[in-house]
C-alpha cells in the first residue's frame, strides 16, 4: 500500500549546507514481523513512530541498518547502487543479531518504489545522491533478555552530499578496540557504532576527525576506520585490510577494489601494520591514505597519528583516491559503462 502525502513536496535546493542526515524526504517505508510472518507492507509519509517504552530495542540492543545510495544518472534516468549486495549484508546482519530475515522481493520492491515516489529529492549536482537507510529494530514490549519476536522494518532517505568536507586527520588508536574476535564487528548493529563514540570523542578533542582502529589483542594491524573501510597506496601497490570477522564487509571497498584490478593496479588485501606504515611514510615514501564507505565514497586521509608523531600522507592532483572516485562516480553516472551490473535503474 502507498499513501502519498498530502504537503506539498519539500525542495533539494537548500540542503546542501545542511549536515548529513537530518532533512529526511516525504516517504518512508514500513512493515511488521509478527507471529512469524511479515505483513502490513505500506509507505506513508514522513512522520514519527510511536512505540512503546519497553520496547526491546531500546534496552538490548537488537537493531541492525543498512546505508545506501541512488543516483541521478546523465541521461535523467535513477539508478540505486548494488541493491543485491547491500541485501546480502544486511540479512548477514539480521543473522548474527538474531532477527528474521526481510523477504528478497520485499525489500527490493519497498527500495524501488519509495525511491520511485521520492526521486524528486536526489540533488542533481555532480557530489548529490539519495542517501538510502532501511534499518530493522526489536519492537515486542517486553523487559526480559530474550530474542524478540516481533520487529519493525523500515526505510527512510535523505539527500546527500559529500560526508566529509575537507581531507581528514586520523589517530591510531592503541588503547580501546571496536571490535574483538568472535564478536559483532562484521555486523551492520548499533552497538558497533555507539561503542565507537568515547574514543573518537577523545580524539577529537585532540584535533582528529576520526581514529583508525587496530586489532583488539595487539593494537598492531589496521582494521577500518569510523565509518569507513582503509586504503593505502603505497610501493605503487594499492594496500587494504582484509575482511577479518572484526570489520565491515564495504560495498565501496569492495567496488574500488574491483575498478582498481581492471585499470591494471596492483592490488594487495592483507594485514597491514601501523608500523609498516609509519616506517614508509619516516623512509620519505610516497604513501596515499584514504577511507572507502557509502557516505563518505573517498575521503582522503591527509594526516595520520601514529604513537606521538603525525605523519603527512600524499594529497597531489593525481593521488589514486582521486582516480578511483572518479572512475566510480562515473558509473553510477552512467557516463562510462556498467560493466559489472551494479547500477539498478529504475
Amino acid at each position: 500500500m502507498i499513501t502519498i502525502t498530502e504537503k506539498q513536496q519539500k525542495q533539494v535546493t537548500d540542503t546542501k549546507s545542511k549536515p548529513f542526515g537530518i532533512t529526511p524526504t516525504d516517504h518512508m517505508f514500513i512493515a511488521e514481523y509478527k507471529d512469524g510472518q511479515w505483513a502490513n507492507s505500506r509507505i506513508v509519509p514522513y512522520e514519527h513512530l510511536s512505540i512503546s517504552p519497553i520496547a526491546q530495542a531500546l534496552h538490548y540492543g537488537q537493531t541492525v541498518f543498512e546505508g545506501m545510495k541512488a543516483f541521478r544518472m546523465a541521461d535523467g534516468r535513477v539508478n540505486i547502487f548494488r541493491p543485491e549486495k547491500h541485501y546480502e549484508r544486511f540479512c548477514i546482519s539480521l543473522d548474527r543479531m538474531c532477527m528474521p530475515p526481510v523477504p528478497e522481493t520485499l525489500f527490493h520492491e519497498a527500495l524501488k518504489q519509495l525511491v520511485q515516489l521520492d526521486a524528486g529529492w536526489i540533488p542533481g549536482d555532480d557530489e548529490g545522491s539519495l542517501y538510502i537507510r532501511p534499518f530493522m529494530f526489536a519492537s515486542e514490549e517486553r523487559l526480559g533478555v530474550k530474542i524478540s519476536d516481533e520487529y519493525i522494518f523500515m526505510i527512510v532517505c535523505t539527500p546527500a552530499y559529500r560526508y566529509y568536507a575537507k581531507p581528514l586527520k586520523v589517530k591510531v588508536e592503541e588503547q580501546y578496540s571496536r571490535a574483538a574476535f568472535g564478536g559483532t564487528g562484521f555486523a551492520k548493529c548499533g552497538g558497533n557504532y555507539g561503542g565507537a563514540y568515547y574514543p573518537t570523542r577523545l580524539a577529537q578533542q585532540q584535533g582528529y576527525d576520526q581514529v583508525i582502529w587496530t586489532d583488539s589483542r595487539n593494537h598492531e594491524f589496521i582494521e577500518e576506520s569510523g565509518t569507513m573501510n582503509l586504503m593505502f597506496f603505497m610501493d605503487n601497490v594499492l594496500v587494504t585490510p582484509p575482511l577479518s570477522g572484526t570489520t565491515l564487509d564495504g560495498v565501496t571497498r569492495d567496488s574500488l577494489l574491483s575498478i582498481a584490478k581492471d585499470m591494471g593496479m596492483n592490488v594487495a588485501v592483507r594485514p597491514i601494520t601501523h608500523r609498516e606504515i609509519k616506517d614508509a611514510l619516516e623512509q620519505g615514501k610516497r604513501v596515499e591514505a584514504f577511507g572507502a564507505g557509502t557516505a563518505a565514497v573517498v575521503a582522503p586521509i591527509e594526516v595520520i597519528r601514529i604513537g606521538d608523531k603525525d605523519y603527512n600522507c600524499y594529497m597531489g592532483d593525481d593521488a589514486v583516491a582521486f582516480t578511483l572516485k572518479d572512475a566510480l562516480d562515473a558509473i553510477r553516472k552512467g557516463v562510462s559503462p556498467d560493466k559489472y551490473n551494479w547500477n539498478s535503474i529504475l
